[in-house]
């Protein structure tokens, strides 16, 4: 893996860091749906444009990106409070549901 390569400056959204932080919690596609009460596809969706903002190749990459960027809090270890998303990602998240 090339270190280097990792976005760290991607902006996920709000549902993007949620979905990320049952990835790394170990939940598979089918149980992050039923947590969240929502499609499997959509968290296909979501997790293949996680991967893409973050120039990760695959699930392990993403998650040490996460706990490496301080974007999850794993067993009270890294942990960080997140930022509230601002007014402009959170309009920028309905346009790209709406796409």
């Amino acid at each position: 893996m090339e270190r280097h390569k990792l976005d760290s400056s991607a902006l996920l959204s709000s549902r993007e860091l949620e979905i990320l932080e049952l990835v790394v919690a170990g939940l598979s596609n089918y149980k992050i749906a039923q947590e969240l009460d929502i499609s499997k596809r959509t968290v296909d969706n979501h997790i293949s444009n996680i991967l893409k903002k973050t120039n990760a190749d695959n699930r392990v990459e993403l998650v040490r990106w996460a706990l490496q960027w301080g974007k999850v809090c794993l067993d009270n270890v890294n942990c960080c409070s997140l930022p509230a998303p601002t007014q402009s990602e959170e309009s920028q998240e309905s346009n790209e549901m709406v796409s």
